[in-house]
């Protein structure tokens, strides 16, 4: 039967037989015994072998009732090695039941890295646990982030909030995969003083060079003042000083004044920064919405319809384009408010300003790639017979098809087209009211009417196919021409300025009733009477020498006229 001991280990607690505790005691006298010789770090080295040890012990330690034993004691300075493979104790500390495994490794693990951390030091730890630079994994997050719709910055969020920082030197080990034991504890941390002994070093060599420098130069100043101060003195001694105290009390209130102002600058820009880069997130998850371009189409560049470049890169490009600039301002921001923020590290800079200037570039060449598509005009034209004779009437009507798009009320203004995004047989595509109906008389003695379609391209060929391509219907029954009051195009060709216009040739002697639903559709149609196109509706009209003539118009303006 032993006696236990309860220890408290590394901030932890433990039960301990006696036997088990004394092998433990002696065990880390021999590691500070060890670490006399050079007392750099002793404490810090110490206190991460002891929490090693009790992170160990943690894990065979299933129940809090359960005692640690002299086996647990060896398995664990099996892990850690002997203090004597490391350095010369003054105490030799053998024992023939401990086998130490210089090379024994416990594999990595992932935990979050604060020494090389942007935001959360997610992408560096696990660069750490990939072996691979810390730069593709930030690139891999940025693409995530981009072509996912925001998935990247939700998974870098979620191991955020569930890694560990590696904070301890054991942590640090675990992460890089080295074997935690007293070898790599030790040299683990005399590397950070080391490189802390160097920067503070290196710091104050240049501190002392800069204190020389300005002591030289303030001795000098000083010397050449206090003979000016004491040539003026002289000469001033009895005069008032009171402009001066009210200049330097106006200076301190005006360097006050600009302090506050710089602040306010500061606090400014991080507003406009965190409006600026939450629109670029909210606006490209809404890019490809077709609920969100129906509110409102134009939020796009025209250059996203019918470039060479698929939507989601253009997308990144743009995203790019807005959202770097306003980290950059986030950063400037909080740097005015607080000295110690860091400025970024150089190769973030680079890396940022690499991607801008591809974005940049990216959307530069979309635009001008953009405009060559509407560089030519094309035309097609189709001409329709009409079975008119002389005394015959037209009537001309205009319909919309409601199943494409509904309009309670049928309209096309002159300086006004109206463009959908609609979904026609399974496709999207762009439904458009900018129909022109105009009415000429006929070089011939037959009727006719024809449709003109009109749209762009990057050559004679690409705008002729493209004006081909627009859908537009009609349809001739008996004497009545309906004609529609829309077309339907592909949905690339949105910002390629296409148009429809009927024009109506009527032989002498035929005539034409245009009924209500065209009123807003004729575009400049030439009348004996001078009648506007939107009164034209409603009235019958005769096809003479003169051109369109309606007696019932001419009659009303003539009494109109005695009237006044």
């Amino acid at each position: 039967m032993n006696k236990t001991i309860n220890i408290n280990l590394g901030g932890f607690f433990f039960h301990i037989d006696e036997r088990a505790f004394q092998k433990l005691r002696r065990y880390l006298d021999a590691i500070s015994k060890s670490l006399s010789d050079d007392p750099q770090g002793k404490n810090e080295i110490i206190a991460d072998i002891e929490a090693r040890i009790s992170e160990l012990l943690s894990e065979k330690i299933t129940d809090e009732r359960q005692v640690v034993n002299e086996n647990d004691i060896d398995d664990v300075i099996t892990i850690m090695g002997q203090p004597e493979d490391y350095a010369d104790a003054e105490e030799s500390y053998n024992d023939a039941s401990y086998s130490y495994q210089r090379n024994n490794s416990i594999g990595k693990k992932l935990f979050r890295d604060g020494e090389d951390k942007f935001l959360g030091g997610v992408a560096a730890g696990i660069a750490h646990y990939f072996n691979v630079d810390t730069i593709w994994i930030r690139l891999v997050f940025l693409v995530t982030t981009l072509a996912g719709l925001g998935s990247g910055i939700l998974a870098y969020i979620i191991l955020w909030i569930l890694l560990p920082e590696a904070k301890t030197t054991a942590e640090k080990l675990q992460m890089e995969g080295e074997a935690v034991n007293i070898d790599n504890i030790e040299r683990k941390i005399r590397e950070e003083f080391s490189n802390v002994s160097e920067t503070v070093k290196q710091a104050a060599n240049q501190a002392s060079d800069k204190l020389k420098d300005r002591a030289n130069l303030a001795s000098e100043k000083l010397k050449s003042s206090a003979d000016e101060f004491s040539e003026k003195m002289k000469q001033n001694s009895k005069k008032n000083n009171g402009i001066q105290d009210f200049l330097d009390t106006l200076g301190k209130i005006i360097m006050a004044i600009f302090k506050v102002v710089r602040k306010f600058i500061g606090v400014i820009l991080i507003l406009f920064s965190t409006a600026g880069i939450l629109f670029s997130i909210f606006g490209t998850f809404s890019v490809g919405s077709l609920e969100f371009l129906n509110i409102d189409v134009q939020f796009l560049p025209p250059f996203f319809f019918g470039s060479m470049f698929p939507r989601w890169l253009l997308t990144t490009f743009l995203f790019l384009a807005f959202v770097i600039p306003f980290l950059i301002l986030f950063v400037l921001g909080l740097r005015i408010l607080s000295k110690s923020v860091r400025k970024l590290h150089k190769t973030t800079s680079l890396t940022l300003l690499g991607l801008w200037l591809i974005a940049a570039f990216g959307l530069g060449f979309a635009g001008i790639e953009f405009a060559t598509t509407h560089a030519i005009d094309g035309i097609n034209i189709s001409k329709n017979n009409l079975t008119l004779v002389a005394n015959d009437t037209l009537t001309l009507k205009v319909w919309n098809d409601d199943t494409v798009f509904y309009k309670n009320n049928l309209n096309r203004y002159r300086n006004y087209r109206e463009q959908i995004i609609e979904e026609v047989a399974g496709k999207i595509k762009v439904y458009s009211n900018d129909v022109a109906i105009d009415v000429e008389m006929s070089s011939t003695d037959t009727s006719y009417f024809t449709v003109q379609k009109t749209s762009t391209g990057r050559n004679r060929r690409a705008a002729k196919k493209n004006s081909k391509a627009i859908q537009y219907n009609f349809e001739v029954v008996d004497n009545t021409l309906i004609l529609d009051a829309f077309y339907v195009s592909d949905y690339q060709n949105l910002f390629k300025d296409e148009e429809i216009k009927v024009t109506l040739y009527l032989a002498k002697g035929v005539n034409i009733f245009f009924d209500n639903s065209s009123k807003n559709f004729l575009y400049d149609v030439d009348n004996t009477t001078n009648t506007y196109d939107r009164e034209m509706a409603k009235h019958y009209f005769l096809m003479t020498e003169e051109g369109l003539h309606s007696t019932e118009l001419k009659a009303l303006k003539d009494s109109e006229k005695k009237e006044n």
